[in-house]
């Protein structure tokens, strides 16, 4: 039954890691994973996330994985800005974003840089992205990315803020009237008018 999933699956071009949710979506039962990896269909490389044996040599799409592992983070601040190709420096601590209250204990002693932030406001402006593995995760559009950062300048490198500012301000899909409602929304908008008075 299993082999069967993974067939169909990668049929599909989905990549080789799987949630549990995915694989009982698919028709897979809980003790037929059980199974599975008693058997070395699958392999269990964090608790509820599998990977099937043939693309155990893949190249290891970190941030895919964590995502699957923690559906509730966000990408965001500098790693929301390497996604979206505002900043070409490979973050060393990937930085996300939680709703208030959830528990960063293990997100922490893995070396995330994490932000809490009140549930409405967690769950606004967000978008998927390719990462240069070609999985989707989920980060925060251009113009909040842009806000957060003003937000939360003083826990970030300034140079990575500016040069942030910088790169927006020369894409073509950026939005302005987007970004001063969204900076409205997130209290930062006279700072975001003294830094785009300088940069435009």
């Amino acid at each position: 039954m299993i082999n069967t999933i993974l067939s169909e699956k990668n049929k599909q071009g989905m990549t080789g890691v799987f949630t549990f949710a995915q694989l009982r979506n698919a028709g897979a039962s809980a003790t037929g994973v059980r199974r599975a990896v008693q058997r070395g269909e699958l392999l269990r490389i964090a608790h509820g996330v599998y990977q099937s044996p043939e693309h155990s040599d893949d190249m290891d799409d970190e941030m895919y994985n964590e995502q699957l592992r923690c559906k509730q983070m966000i990408y965001s601040h500098d790693t929301a800005l390497y996604l979206h190709g505002l900043n070409d420096r490979d973050p060393i601590r990937y930085t996300v974003t939680v709703p208030t209250g959830y528990n960063t204990k293990r997100l922490v002693s893995d070396g995330f840089k994490v932000f809490s932030l009140k549930k409405e406001l967690h769950e606004q402006d967000i978008q998927e992205v390719e990462t240069m593995y070609g999985n989707m995760v989920r980060t925060y559009n251009l113009e909040r990315t842009i806000c957060d950062c003003l937000r939360s300048r003083n826990k970030m490198q300034s140079e990575i803020v500016l040069s942030g500012l910088k790169n927006y301000v020369r894409r073509t899909d950026r939005k302005l009237n987007l970004l001063m409602e969204t900076a409205e929304r997130l209290k930062v908008a006279t700072l975001l008018k003294t830094y785009m008075e300088v940069l435009i």
